[in-house]
């Protein structure tokens, strides 16, 4: 609910979004008795290095479990794509496409399309053998009221001195699809795709 709201809010060109908690209640995102990291932390973290300034709009055609959100890449080339799959028990395989030209519409086979906040739509320069940057955001055994996220299947936890542990993502190459697990998250950070607004 966290990075879709974060997502919502971006597109409605939210310059703030506060959290009413850091540490408290259930709502917090530090946990209150270990201090520990709790997951929307770590959402709010991936969403701070990944997702740039320059929202791009964003239409997903397929199922309506998907929530799809592109910015252009933070200090980087190309875009960062948010995916976030609400259904239980679907993979979905969405292919990104983007449209060339200055208006019109198309409909896109589970895919998501980037377009700029001001609806015009530019050509993409696509280089085969460009690898994509992932990562995938799950809970624990499934259960969504875990404590405990996994990323790429690895659980994220603080060191013991406290240290936030190391974001690694997996590499996938750019042509093949993005795969989102049922009830699960996925940034990818997509360095082939040349947004004008992202320049």
């Amino acid at each position: 609910m966290y990075l879709d709201q974060l997502g919502m809010s971006s597109t409605y060109n939210t310059k703030t979004y506060c959290r009413q908690t850091l540490i408290g209640g259930n709502y917090g995102l530090l946990n209150t008795t270990t201090f520990k990291p709790n997951p929307d932390y770590y959402s709010a973290l991936f969403w701070h290095r990944l997702m740039g300034r320059n929202v791009l709009l964003t239409t997903f055609s397929g199922t309506k479990n998907i929530r799809a959100y592109a910015h252009c890449a933070k200090n980087s080339q190309g875009i960062t794509l948010l995916l976030i799959n609400l259904d239980n028990s679907t993979t979905i395989q969405v292919q990104v496409t983007t449209e060339s030209g200055v208006s019109g519409a198309k409909k896109y086979s589970h895919g998501a399309a980037p377009r700029t906040k001001f609806n015009r739509m530019h050509r993409v320069k696509k280089i085969i053998g460009i690898m994509r940057e992932e990562y995938h955001l799950t809970a624990k055994d499934g259960d969504l009221q875990s404590q405990i996220m996994l990323l790429n299947g690895n659980i994220l936890d603080v060191s013991l001195d406290g240290q936030i542990p190391s974001l690694q993502p997996v590499k996938i190459n750019s042509s093949e699809p993005i795969t989102v697990a049922p009830f699960s998250i996925v940034f990818a950070h997509i360095p082939n795709i040349d947004v004008p607004a992202c320049r």
